[in-house]
């Protein structure tokens, strides 16, 4: 007998449609705006240091579809028990990275490369277990992408440093606010 889900190809179907759509203007439907102001800026850090706009518009598309996914797997109640004690111990790490990345950038001398870098390295490595059997290798090659770029030691180093001091002042501040907003 064959096995069909209604639920799960309405799932299927809602994730490619939304894959297809990450762009900017769909990010602003599923996404607030302070959130879109931080990946705005996230956006052009990643071009000023890698002198190319194609891979930096790469890096935040791939974002905004690796959290559409999550948000619509969430939602749809895909996630067992043990998978949602997963995502709540990537939010708090995510939670512990905006405030480790906010104390850096208040507090002159503080900043570690390492330090941050092994935080996202650990949120990355938390979100691939938790999407592990939900979301297809292509995903999961996108969640290494987005994780392994904004830990870069040299991209971490450069935004700290004194040429991105705007674009940092503002991600901060993003920060801040989803921070007291609980969004984050």
């Amino acid at each position: 007998m064959e096995s069909f889900s209604s639920k799960s190809l309405a799932l299927q179907a809602e994730k490619k449609l939304l894959s297809k759509m990450a762009g900017r203007s769909v990010a602003h439907l599923f996404i607030d705006e302070t959130s879109s102001e931080v990946l705005d800026e996230l956006y052009r850090v990643s071009k000023e240091y890698t002198q190319s706009r194609s891979q930096a518009q790469r890096v935040i598309k791939d974002l905004i579809k690796v959290a559409v996914k999550v948000a619509v797997l969430h939602r749809s109640g895909c996630f067992s028990p043990s998978e949602l004690a997963l995502a709540a111990s990537f939010r708090q790490k995510l939670r512990q990275g905006a405030m480790t990345a906010l104390s850096f950038g208040e507090v002159d001398f503080t900043f570690e490369a390492a330090v941050l870098g092994s935080l996202l390295t650990e949120c990355r490595d938390i979100l691939l277990a938790l999407v592990q059997h939900h979301l297809t290798p292509k995903s999961h090659g996108r969640i290494r992408h987005v994780f392994d770029h904004f830990s870069d030691p040299g991209l971490l180093t450069a935004l700290y440093g004194p040429d991105f001091t705007q674009h940092l002042g503002k991600i901060c501040d993003g920060l801040r606010k989803l921070l007291d907003e609980g969004k984050l």
